[in-house]
């Protein structure tokens, strides 16, 4: 299928937007979907979490031990933070998650093609966690520059805003998450190298309910993917910062005094980070064998 046959199907906010409801219902795949060639990857049986990995989602950890986003360039020292799985409401009242995950059959290079690649059309999202990811819009500008040959694959994220449409157990929201360069994330740029970091995927975004009707105000979250290899595989340690901003390009709480973000939300993303990257684990040396390294749409 070329670049110019997929562009005309792709919607328009509004009409994604409109079509998010009917996408949360998680429908059976369409005669279109159902002839790509990844296709096949919906229908697998999704590995479970290794059930000592998930229990530690289960309970806050102590805040003391976390970490807030203007610290994150202690994630390029070498070793381990005090919390490296776990999550819970910081001082401030912000949400604070940490998790990590080790692959052995993946690469730095992977995670750069699939954040970009998967983001072409829906089913590419779908198939990543099809228990909980609906779908994913990006803007026609997002588009033309992940399809962009001159755009090194690293870099193809950057300042592209991915609108998707999944459950982080806590029911169906639309979430839009835009991606940032590491440098615009607040990363100091002259420690980013081995063997400290092999990649980066990571940006700001915000989150509603996929049924939401009311004028209230949802908080924004941080989102931090670094990657660094060791001997055993690459290392994925994530973390969240949910009530920040970015502003100005540095990390800024958005929370007004006295409120904290709901104790369901950081525990329910803690634990479908831990659900949709087990799948990663085994799921993406698959797909990149069979698809991976260009941008075809």
């Amino acid at each position: 299928m070329t670049a110019t046959i997929e562009l005309s199907v792709q919607k328009d906010f509004k009409d994604w937007y409109a079509s998010t409801p009917v996408k949360a219902k998680r429908p059976e795949l369409s005669p279109e979907e159902q002839a790509r060639p990844f296709a096949k990857y919906y229908h697998e049986d999704i590995p479970r979490p290794d059930p000592g990995h998930l229990a530690l989602m289960d309970s806050p950890c102590d805040p003391a031990r976390a970490i807030g986003p203007e610290r994150m360039n202690d994630l390029l020292d070498p070793g381990y933070l005090e919390v490296e799985v776990g999550w819970c409401n910081l001082p401030n009242g912000a949400g604070f998650i940490a998790n990590k995950m080790l692959y052995p059959d993946i690469t730095a290079e992977m995670i750069d093609w699939w954040f970009a690649w998967h983001a072409l059309e829906d089913l590419r999202y779908r198939i990543w966690y099809p228990p909980q990811h609906a779908g994913i819009m990006l803007s026609p500008e997002g588009r033309k520059r992940l399809l962009d040959p001159s755009v090194p694959m690293v870099e193809k994220n950057w300042g592209v805003t991915h609108h998707v449409t999944e459950n982080c157990d806590c029911g169906m929201e639309n979430i839009d998450i835009t991606f940032l360069s590491p440098r615009d994330f607040g990363f100091d740029m002259s420690r980013w190298k081995q063997p400290y970091v092999a990649t980066f995927a990571g940006g700001y975004g915000w989150a509603v309910t996929v049924n939401k009707t009311d004028e209230s105000i949802t908080a924004p979250a941080l989102m931090c993917h670094i990657f660094r290899d060791t001997p055993e595989g690459l290392e994925h340690r994530t973390r969240f910062w949910l009530g920040y901003r970015m502003s100005g390009g540095k990390p800024e709480l958005s929370l007004p005094p006295g409120v904290a973000v709901p104790v369901e939300a950081i525990r329910g993303l803690a634990r479908h980070n831990v659900k949709e990257f087990t799948r990663f684990k085994h799921f993406l040396p698959r797909i990149h064998a069979e698809f991976g390294g260009g941008m075809t749409a």
